[in-house]
Formats: C-alpha cells, structure tokens, sequence
C-alpha cells in the first residue's frame, strides 16, 4: 500500500478502485468474487484458496448484521447434513467472517466472527443438505486500508449416523462401547439442550432386560451426558445428565424392559467414546484417631468410600459393636471400657448399592502415676544423694522411663534417668526409682536445689500423662 499523509479519496467503478492522494494514483483490480452474484462456488471439502482483497467494494444489497466493508462472497451447498467450518487463518489483515442464507437483498444470518485468534476470524455452524448457504469476508477494524491477502478455508464434517433422535443406535449386550466422530454433530430442531450444554450431540437407545444399575460415561470423559425415557423429542423425561466439562459418568437404575434414551453432547473438536456398562460396586474403609485409643478418649472415626461409577452416596451407618450406632459420615465415639470392639460400617450409594466393612478397634488404658518423689532436707557440695521416684500402676505391665531435671535460676536442667518394668497391681503398691545426683557448687550458690521427675510409657500411649510429673520439695546447700 502507498503511504498517505493527505486525505484520500476512494472512488468505484467497474473492476477498478481509483486511489487519488496528493497527486498520485494507486488503482486496485476488485476480486471477481466482490459481488454477491459472483460468489466463488466451493465444491469439494476440504477447500482452500488465497486472493487479493485490496480492491473489494462494498455492495448496497450486502446485509449489515456483521462487517460488510470490502467484501467478498463464497458460496457452498452441501450434499449431506453436518457441521462446516471455515476460517480466515493466514491471511495479513483484519478480517469478519460471517454465513448467510436466503436470497441477495433478503439474507438471513447464520453465523458471525469479527476476532478468533490476532483479529482472524473463524465460524462453524450446522448445515443441511440441499440449501445453499453464503459466506462474506469482510475487513474489520477502523481507518482507511481495506482487504490484503486474504487466506480462506472451509471444510465440512459429516453427521454420525446416530446424529438424530430417531436414528439412535441401539445398544445390545453390557459393557458397551461406540466410537463416534461428533465434528460434524448436530442439534436437531426441538431437541433439549439445556442439560448436555452442547449443539454437537448423537444419541444411543437401552432397554435392560434386568432392572439394575447402569452407568454411563464417555472417553475423553468431558462430553456431556443426558439420559431420558419417551417416544419423541416433544416427550421426553429426564432421568439423569451430567454436562460438558463436568467430567463426571452419570448412573441410575434401569428398569427392565423400559427404554432409556442417551443424548451425548460433545464441543466438536474430537471423537468420543460412549460406554454404558452394569454401574460397579461401590468400595468402603474406615479409619480411627487416635490410632490406640483409651477408654477416657473421644475417637474420630472416618470413612474412605468410594463410587467408582459417580452417583455419591445417601447413607452411612455405623454399629460401634457396644451396643450404640450412629449415622454420621464422620462420627465421634467414646468407647465404654477396655476390649476388642468390632465397629462395622455399611453404606448405600443414591441409586442403592452397598459395601461394608468392619474391623476390631482395640481399646487399652495405659496409665502410670508418680505417686511420691523424696530427697532428702539438706546436702552439701560434692555430695551425692539419691532421689527416690515412686511410680504406680494398676492396669496393664509397663516399661517406664523416668526422667529427673534440677532446678536453676532459668529452668530445670536434665539429672539423669532410670528405666525399669513396673508391674501392674491393684494394692497400692508402688515401683520404686532411685536416680543419684550430686549437688554441685552451682546449687550452693543458689543455696538450695529442688527437683522435677516426670515418667514416660515407653511401649504405649500413657491415656492421662497430667500425673506424670512431680516436684520435690527443696533440698538446702550448705
């Protein structure tokens, strides 16, 4: 194009556009596809071409409903219904691309594309056999500089052959599986989109022989699933449908002898796979916190179902095996005493099937006590004294550790330790621990020291540590 500093006045005649500016002149050769009665035919799919726009009109008679400036006409009549897409990729200019059909001056809009990837435009629209539909390439955007090189494609996807209600493929035997190409997939007039959220869609027909559980899904699993009973697209019911994008398979029970109707919705980029199989059994565990628990604890039970075939669970019920049982997905649970309890979990999916599992959750009360810490009322330096630690238990043999701290000005400080069994015993007797320590010139200065014993479970979890622990009176240093 030739640089313009000045106005520019653009004048039309036949197959001419004359550009007068400052003096100069740029004449352009209008494309012989300017004209809506020239309209290049498109034949066979795929097609192709690239043409110069820079000399493109715009005709009185071309429809405003979508960019008309500069046009240029294609014309394309299928032979058999499908999806046509075209666009304008390649091409060096602002391009709008729009389809049309009807007659010139009476056109009606089919489609319209003004940016679809850096100011190139693309359309796709369903098409039916026998019906001629038009297409214009107009330039976009604002200032003087009209058309370019323009790069236009069109191609065409057939319908699958189950692309219409009444054309449903019937499925046989479970599991199924049918491949379909949904590129070239309509939504016929009348027929429900609201729940597939798709204008590409094709259809499949059932009717079980047993009344069971079904589940339907696709592979890539994005498209869209709709299931309904009824004789035509005016009588439709709905049973079940999972959208376009919801990823999810859609499962319901199936009546014998009743025929259900799939409407699978896809975005026309790919093929799909539709599978309808008998829905699998769902699967069931439970867990508990703590993992050992005591019969002073509060335990968390949880569950770990799954549905395999999506449709999500509507009860849960547990049988602590004490007698109690709760409803809850989460419960929480303070077991009676001691023992071996069989806790059993049963759930049952929306559309009624179960799994259960049950386990023993064993509960021990672990418990030791310090009972008495002695030392003696007075030390010197360089001394060593013993301090006796007196540990109690009463429920089950453990191992123990004792550990004893001295006191300074900021703290308690590690003293020592001792480890041995402690027998379980309903007397009131006691295990005694003697851990030595000899007072130091540290303790003199301080003028006396005081000591912190606290005893540890070392095979178990001790279910009230609060009266672990024991202060000594304090020992003066002379």
């Amino acid at each position: 194009m030739i640089r313009r500093s000045v106005a520019r006045l653009a004048v039309a005649f036949t197959g001419v556009v004359a550009l007068l500016v400052a003096g100069q002149t740029a004449a352009y050769a209008a494309p012989t596809n300017d004209d809506f009665s020239a309209a290049t035919t498109v034949g066979t799919t795929p097609f192709t071409t690239t043409i110069d726009t820079t000399g493109a009109t715009t005709d009185p008679t071309d429809p405003t409903g979508c960019a008309n400036r500069g046009s240029v006409w294609f014309s394309f009549t299928p032979t058999v219904d499908g999806r046509v897409e075209a666009h304008t990729y390649g091409s060096d200019y602002y391009s709008v691309l729009s389809a049309w059909t009807g007659e010139q001056g009476s056109l009606t809009q089919v489609a319209c594309n003004d940016d679809n990837g850096s100011q190139r435009s693309r359309i796709r629209f369903a098409v039916t056999a026998g019906t001629t539909y038009h297409l214009m390439v107009g330039t976009g955007g604002f200032g003087d500089n009209i058309g370019g090189s323009l790069r236009f494609s069109l191609d065409q996807a057939v319908a699958p052959a189950n692309d219409d209600f009444v054309d449903a493929i019937t499925v046989g035997a479970l599991p199924y599986a049918d491949t379909r190409n949904y590129a070239g997939a309509t939504a016929e007039t009348g027929e429900p989109s609201f729940y597939v959220r798709s204008a590409y869609t094709a259809w499949y027909a059932y009717t079980p022989t047993t009344t069971r559980s079904v589940t339907a899904r696709t592979n890539p699993g994005y498209a869209g699933i709709a299931a309904y009973t009824g004789s035509s697209l005016t009588a439709l019911s709905l049973v079940g449908y999972t959208s376009l994008y919801d990823y999810d398979p859609l499962t319901f029970v199936a009546q014998a002898g009743r025929t259900y109707l799939f409407q699978v919705g896809s975005d026309g980029s790919s093929a799909h796979t539709f599978q309808l199989d008998v829905a699998a059994d769902p699967t069931v565990d439970f867990y508990h916190y703590p993992s050992e628990p005591s019969s002073y604890d509060q335990v968390s039970l949880g569950n770990s179902a799954y549905d395999p075939a999506g449709a999500g669970f509507a009860s849960f019920a547990w049988d602590f095996g004490d007698g109690t049982t709760s409803t809850e997905p989460y419960p929480v649970h303070r077991f009676p005493g001691d023992g071996d309890w069989t806790v059993r979990l049963s759930v049952r999916t929306v559309d009624g099937r179960t799994a259960s599992v049950s386990h023993v959750v064993s509960v021990r009360t672990h418990d030791v006590a310090i009972v008495k810490l002695n030392v003696p009322s007075t030390a010197r330096v360089g001394q060593t004294i013993g301090v006796v630690v007196q540990v109690r238990n009463t429920r089950y043999d453990e191992n123990v550790r004792v550990d004893l701290e001295r006191s300074t000005p900021t703290g308690y400080l590690p003293a020592g330790s001792s480890t041995h069994p402690v027998p379980a015993t309903d007397s009131g007797k006691s295990t005694r621990f003697v851990i030595d320590y000899t007072v130091t010139a540290e303790d003199l200065a301080v003028g006396k020291v005081s000591f912190r014993a606290v005893a540890e479970l070392l095979d178990a979890r001790d279910a009230l540590p609060y009266d672990n622990e024991l202060r000594s009176a304090p020992v003066k240093v002379a």
